[in-house]
């Protein structure tokens, strides 16, 4: 079979440590440079806009290339696509940790982004095509689950520490060691999967690549010249029109890029759609949230940092639980418990003012936000594979990475421009707070319509296939649904 290993894989502890461990290093970076970014600007003498390309340089390539990066795994073979994004994301974050200048710091993040679109698609491809479907792939998805919120979680707190302490470059520099092991283990035990047979699709690679790029580039030019600027409006429709051009071929085309048979399936489609709002709702969360602490509460890089901490302990605790809640519960019903807890925390802290004090107004809803996302993870990021063929492993994660990645970009661009019409830090985070509360519900409302139906639906069709089968008792069946 196309894409299957030559062997059987051993060694699955170490499998699974090096794609979470290489997972967590992407994730990581992606916040870490926001406590950082007063240094940055104050060594290099940036102004407010090359601030924002900084990060947004990183964003932009990343979510452009994903499906790229995602579909060359599987067409070129998903160990030596691994490592090579690995030697990118690690030299790239060595050039980031040198960097002189604006150009210099610019380039290099844009060059960490391809690194980071390579690696981050091809590590649940590699759980997708190695843990078989049941409780081994659940445990495995709700670790990879755990380490993008305990990621997007403590690099906030790492960069506050490493910025207080040392220096923002520190940040970056981590990354060189912990790629170099990661490439040293990946040749050692990740399988060999031999390339799967085929054309390139040229065509699809292109056109979805300039058409993420330029939508995110004008939803990320949104947050600096508004919805109504010429800029922003250009690159939407371009991005929007090349996209169009990109689903007609994928439509037409014998192996696509992204196979659009994947949204056949209802449970993917609400996962892409839920995804791709809950993940611009905690980014945006954590970018306003960091400006409170030190904008309205007065705290440092690192105290803002660490404002975190009971969130982030609390997230990880509850994901602890999330594969055996799942054998109990179902992945929907959990899912969509975790997001209303993740609402309810939002819409509470969206009653925050200037003279809420951090205990009655914002621990309490950091809990409930930490406990959510523990929650939620793991179980959407089953719901967006679920189903997937293993010739479709590096698409299906593709496409997971994707919806996370741009709705990133646009929940951060969004609840920008939502928040630009208050006269107070104060008042555009509170604003951003409660645009932040009805993407969630959206959110919500898709897992309870189309992920939440279609897994009942499963359920029921298995049990009526495990009621055809001989020697099947009463007994057995209510031991296998448990």
């Amino acid at each position: 079979m196309p894409g299957s290993p030559q062997a059987a894989p051993r060694h699955t502890g170490m499998i699974l440590a090096i794609v979470l461990v290489s997972y967590f290093m992407i994730v990581l970076d992606n916040l870490i440079i926001f406590t950082g970014l007063p240094q940055i600007q104050a060594s290099m003498d940036l102004s407010p806009t090359a601030m924002a390309w900084v990060q947004n340089a990183y964003t932009l390539v990343f979510g452009g290339l994903l499906l790229l990066g995602a579909r060359a795994g599987d067409l070129l073979g998903r160990q030596r696509v691994f490592v090579v994004g690995l030697v990118v994301f690690g030299l790239a974050s060595f050039l980031v940790g040198t960097a002189q200048n604006e150009a210099w710091i610019i380039s290099a993040r844009a060059f960490q982004g391809i690194g980071a679109a390579i690696v981050a698609p091809a590590s649940l491809s590699w759980i997708t095509a190695l843990f078989p479907a049941g409780p081994e792939r659940s445990r495995a998805i709700a670790a990879y689950g755990t380490t993008a919120g305990l990621g997007a979680s403590l690099g906030l707190v790492a960069g506050g520490a490493l910025a207080g302490w040392l220096s923002w470059r520190a940040g970056f520099f981590i990354n060189v060691p912990i790629a170099i092991l990661m490439i040293i283990a990946s040749w050692k035990f990740l399988p060999a999967f031999p390339a799967s047979r085929g054309r390139f699709d040229l065509a699809g690679a292109i056109t979805s690549t300039l058409g993420m790029g330029a939508l995110v580039y004008g939803v990320i030019n949104v947050a600096e010249q508004g919805w109504a600027a010429p800029l922003t409006v250009g690159s939407i429709v371009l991005g929007v029109l090349i996209l169009a051009i990109f689903v007609v071929n994928e439509w037409r085309a014998r192996q696509p890029i992204m196979p659009l048979r994947l949204f056949r399936s209802r449970e993917r489609s609400g996962a892409a759609i839920a995804r791709l709002l809950f993940a611009g709702t905690m980014i945006g969360f954590f970018f306003f949230t960091t400006q409170f602490f030190q904008g309205v509460y007065g705290w440092t890089p690192l105290q803002a940092g660490l404002g975190f901490l009971p969130m982030t302990v609390l997230q990880f605790g509850s994901s602890l639980l999330v594969s055996r809640l799942i054998r109990r519960f179902g992945n929907a019903p959990l899912l969509a418990v975790g997001l209303a807890l993740v609402l309810l925390g939002m819409v509470w802290i969206s009653q925050l003012s200037a003279d809420t004090s951090f205990l009655a107004g914002v621990a309490g809803p950091l809990l409930i936000i930490g406990l959510g996302q523990g929650l939620a993870f793991g179980p959407l990021t089953a719901a967006g594979i679920a189903g997937a063929k293993p010739e479709d492993a590096g698409a299906a994660s593709g496409l997971v990475n994707t919806a996370h990645q741009l709705g990133s970009t646009l929940g951060v661009a969004l609840l920008t421009s939502i928040a630009a019409g208050a006269s107070t830090l104060e008042g555009r985070v509170v604003d951003a707070y409660a645009g932040g509360s009805v993407m969630l519900a959206i959110a919500l409302v898709a897992v309870l319509v189309l992920i939440l139906p279609a897994e009942l639906a499963h359920r029921k069709r298995t049990i009526a296939a495990e009621n055809l089968l001989p020697n099947r008792t009463p007994q057995t069946l209510n031991g296998d649904l448990h």
